[in-house]
């Protein structure tokens, strides 16, 4: 590309990526490098950026290939030295799992990932939601709000309790309904999924969405197989492929099979088991956003616990200059 000088709009200069930079560079050689965002000069064997190099503070850094990473699981302060452009992945707390017995699987927190971020050289507050509290008696806890700078991931939604509709409103994917409620799980927000429904009979609960598809409905009081919780969705931001925002299985009061959470994070649902002790929900795992596994309840009154839902994450990422 030929460099052109006009008067009004300035210098338009030679542009190249980093995997197609000139074959033979001579000293004082620049140009625009359209992968690292940054004019760069040849000086004696190397290319060096013409401008402080891009970096930032917070979080546990890291670097992974041509990238350094940022990884916040708990509230903190992103602060970049200068504007430049970042790529990010934030996900909500997940929903806890319904308490009493035959309890929803909560939902998963929402899962938002993009690149070419604009940020400027400024305190950036980062807040890590945090996920559902069990209950014992009513549905589960909605997750809290993962937040990086413009960009707002909602909890998930929490699980019915038995015999009752997840609780609605806008979350990052729905909760499961509780069982003996057939009534279609919990409307999610934009970035998640729906909740399933429960089933009558065997009372089992349906699982809470996921980020990467719906919670399954509870089966009929033929099979006696509860939902299972909505699988998640896929991310390299932290240096390997990891699966965030699975929902919480539903809990089984009198079926054999328990439930699975959904991949990312999604804590299973609870079951009698063949000793007739009913088992509570279990929790998701922290900074996935998963939800919490609904209650088969622990007593004939119905006083299990659902499991908590997962703490969420932000994962900020950047070329490292070089």
């Amino acid at each position: 590309m030929a460099i052109t000088i006009h008067g009004t709009t300035g210098i338009v200069t030679a542009s190249w990526t980093t995997g197609n930079r000139p074959s033979s560079p001579v000293a004082g050689q620049q140009g625009y490098n359209t992968t690292l965002k940054q004019m760069e000069v040849f000086l004696d064997t190397t290319w060096e950026i013409m401008a402080e190099p891009f970096t930032a503070t917070g979080g546990t850094k890291t670097t992974s290939g041509d990238y350094t990473i940022h990884t916040f699981t708990t509230s903190g302060i992103f602060t970049p030295i200068r504007g430049n452009i970042v790529d990010y992945l934030v996900v909500g707390g997940g929903g806890a799992g319904g308490g009493s017995y035959r309890g929803g699987g909560g939902g998963a927190g929402a899962f938002r990932t993009a690149e070419d971020f604009d940020v400027t050289a400024e305190d950036i507050t980062i807040t890590i939601g945090a996920g559902g509290t069990a209950s014992q008696y009513n549905a589960g806890g909605t997750g809290g709000s993962s937040v990086f700078s413009s960009i707002t991931s909602l909890g998930g939604g929490g699980g019915g309790k038995y015999n009752t509709a997840a609780p609605s409103g806008s979350y990052g994917s729905g909760g499961g309904t509780g069982g003996e409620s057939t009534a279609a799980g919990a409307t999610s927000g934009t970035y998640g999924n729906n909740g399933g429904a429960g089933a009558s009979g065997n009372n089992t609960g349906g699982g809470g969405g996921g980020a990467g598809a719906v919670g399954y409905a509870a089966s009929d009081s033929t099979t006696g197989l509860q939902g299972d919780g909505g699988v998640g969705t896929a991310n390299s931001y932290s240096g390997s492929a990891v699966t965030y925002a699975g929902g919480g299985g539903g809990g089984n009061y009198g079926g054999s099979n328990v439930s699975v959470g959904g991949a990312g994070g999604g804590g299973a649902g609870g079951i009698r088991n063949a000793s007739s002790v009913y088992l509570n929900g279990a929790a998701a795992t922290a900074n996935t956003g998963g939800g919490g596994g609904g209650s088969s309840g622990s007593d004939d009154n119905g006083n299990g616990t659902g499991g908590a839902g997962g703490t969420g994450i932000v994962i900020i990422r950047y070329l490292t200059e070089q």
